[in-house]
């Protein structure tokens, strides 16, 4: 279905924008809105932009989660990168050197681990240095059961916080890293539905 994003509006979340992958029915919308509220709260400065992103995926929760928390291998659905290291143990305040393809205005970036909640599926990052444009970069992503057409599914949340760089404006950032996280929430849909899709060949065989 056609995807949606707007500014405020009656969705009322805060001072970013919202995206939707799909146009959701009153009773899912709202369910989203309430998951942003108690999860995505982001206090903004003067000099910074703000969004909110949901993608619907058609496999279970823990599945897509086992994707997700993997702090150490966000290639295994992050098509834009193509080296992880981790120095350490993985922990709260871990940090992470990632190597982003080319083709992106950045080469490198390093990412410490700010909270990751394997109860409640949350996982949050903070950018504190790298070759790019992305300062003061944090982002939340948390991942929740649902049903799809009968069958477990999974709605996914991502939303991000970050300085509005000199020379650009703050729609023009958010549109940019919305579509980086996009390309992300796309492919984590792709990965997760096809390990779903091989899990039911199994089951069957």
């Amino acid at each position: 279905m056609v995807g949606e994003r707007g500014r405020g509006g009656d969705l009322e979340v805060g001072a970013g924008g919202w995206w939707s992958d799909e146009v959701s029915g009153h009773g899912c919308r709202q369910m989203e809105v309430e998951l942003v509220r108690r999860h995505h709260r982001h206090e903004l400065r003067e000099n910074q932009c703000s969004s909110t992103l949901v993608k619907h995926i058609r496999a279970p929760v823990h599945l897509v989660w086992s994707l997700v928390r993997r702090f150490d291998q966000p290639q295994k659905y992050k098509p834009f990168v193509s080296r992880c290291v981790v120095q350490g143990d993985l922990e709260i305040g871990s940090v992470r050197e990632v190597n982003v393809k080319s083709g992106l205005p950045a080469t490198t970036s390093t990412e410490r681990l700010e909270l990751l909640d394997d109860d409640e599926h949350i996982l949050s990052i903070k950018i504190v240095g790298g070759d790019h444009r992305l300062r003061n970069y944090s982002s939340v992503i948390t991942v929740h059961p649902e049903i799809i057409d009968g069958r477990p599914g999974t709605l996914v949340i991502e939303s991000f916080v970050v300085d509005v760089p000199d020379g650009n404006t703050k729609d023009e950032t958010c549109y940019f890293v919305e579509a980086l996280i996009k390309c992300n929430l796309k492919s984590l849909a792709n990965v997760s539905e096809r390990l779903a899709a091989q899990d039911v060949t199994q089951a069957i065989d």
